[in-house]
């Protein structure tokens, strides 16, 4: 059954007629074209689609329409206009964080909601802050490194 929704999608006010059962993820893509989250597994276990809910990081693979309503969502197309993603941006550059890409707007989104709640995390604290995210390519020691120096470059911001 279709239902209008209203939510908040990157900081704009949206209203959207969709079958309520249409996942978060083909939401983003298909309706928005925002093509930053990633269908990896389908499951809720890869983070390749993670965007942030009224500020928690949520898998958008995992997320029925009806649950958005009411609700604030920002993609890594929302965040990336910010001064805080320039600083993840440069520190994942810097640490040589980002090979095939796939998985790094995930990773983004997920070191976002880690450093939001915790701005001078440990290695442990990054480790759980990013557990629901998974890197074939470049591994997760130089991503612990570039959210280790995003935090340090970033005091303040956060």
């Amino acid at each position: 059954m279709e239902k209008k929704i209203k939510f908040v999608l990157n900081n704009k006010s949206e209203e959207i007629v969709i079958d309520g059962t249409k996942r978060l993820l083909d939401i983003l893509r298909e309706d928005f074209k925002l093509t930053g989250p990633k269908e990896g597994c389908g499951e809720g276990e890869c983070g390749a689609c993670a965007v942030l809910m009224n500020g928690m990081i949520v898998n958008s693979c995992l997320v029925a329409g009806n649950a958005i309503e009411g609700t604030d969502i920002l993609t890594i197309e929302g965040f990336s206009k910010t001064d805080r993603f320039s600083v993840l941006e440069t520190a994942f550059e810097d640490s040589g964080a980002v090979q095939c890409g796939f998985c790094i707007p995930g990773m983004v989104m997920a070191a976002e909601a880690l450093l939001s709640k915790n701005n001078n995390p440990t290695e442990e604290d990054i480790r759980i802050g990013i557990s629901g995210n998974l890197c074939r390519c470049t591994g997760y020691n130089m991503i612990i490194e570039a959210i280790e120096l995003a935090a340090k470059r970033g005091q303040g911001l956060w």
